[in-house]
């Protein structure tokens, strides 16, 4: 029997696909949740330079950013109930999405923890001290100073990071997790037709990954609207800086036509 491409397939198999979509949109949202607790948890020892603790950092984000996501799965799938047995705490009958979100959350805490550590030491430091000698807390110039134009720097890399996680969401299949794409396998291995499936699969990451990006791309617009200003207000300065030369010099070429000045 043969299964020729069929176009009718892919608008059939979409709305089956989008019923898992609510799944996949949950790991992502589970994982950057514990991903921005442990990324800051990870990025303070480096910025206060602590001892130990900030090698401890080190080799976190090292494992983490130097070995493949879908070989994190396994390890933390198959050797964390290991482990925990030794201390009679046993987790192997925990449903495996709980471990996908573990594993997800703990990757993207190692590659936060570099934006966080490099947004916060791009702020300038005078404003920091700037702040001391105004009589803020340490806390209160975080909060008021360093914090806001971290956030503007931090988001171009964070939304990357968010983009990339979803599309790395299809390896939960890999554990049983039935999100989108172990969706898409079944409905593939029922109907022999993996073409249509995975080209529908294609279309619905495409059209979520524009939304997200254009969303993101609003946060970022609104929390850089300070530096736009700056740039607003550096141009016009500019541009009156060489209105007045323009009329200086017009100035001072009549006042030389007049008293016959003309070298």
């Amino acid at each position: 029997m043969e299964y020729g491409f069929d176009i009718s397939y892919v608008f059939e198999f979409i709305p089956k696909l989008l019923q898992t979509l609510n799944l996949t949109l949950l790991i992502v949202a589970g994982a950057l949740v514990l991903g921005l607790v442990v990324g800051f948890l990870v990025a303070l020892p480096r910025l206060y330079k602590i001892p130990v603790l900030g090698q401890l950092s080190m080799v976190f984000v090292s494992f983490f950013r130097g070995t493949p996501v879908l070989i994190q799965l396994f390890l933390f799938y198959y050797g964390l109930p290991e482990i925990l047995k030794l201390i009679s705490i046993d987790v192997s009958r925990l449903p495996a999405l709980y471990f996908v979100m573990l594993t997800f959350g703990l990757n993207a805490g190692a590659y936060l923890s570099e934006n966080i550590r490099a947004a916060v030491m791009a702020v300038d430091r005078g404003q920091v001290e700037a702040a001391y000698s105004l009589g803020m807390t340490g806390y209160q110039a975080f909060v008021r100073i360093v914090l806001p134009q971290a956030l503007a720097i931090a988001v171009p890399v964070f939304s990357n990071l968010v983009l990339a996680m979803l599309k790395d969401t299809s390896l939960a299949f890999t554990l049983g997790v039935m999100e989108m794409t172990g969706k898409a396998q079944t409905l593939g291995t029922l109907t022999q037709h993996f073409l249509e499936t995975y080209l529908a699969l294609a279309l619905i990451y495409l059209v979520i990954c524009a939304m997200l990006e254009r969303i993101l791309l609003l946060v970022e617009r609104r929390l850089q609207r300070h530096k736009q200003r700056e740039t607003a207000n550096r141009r016009g300065g500019l541009l009156r800086s060489k209105h007045a030369s323009l009329g200086r010099l017009t100035r001072e070429a009549a006042a030389g036509s007049k008293g016959g000045a003309w070298v």
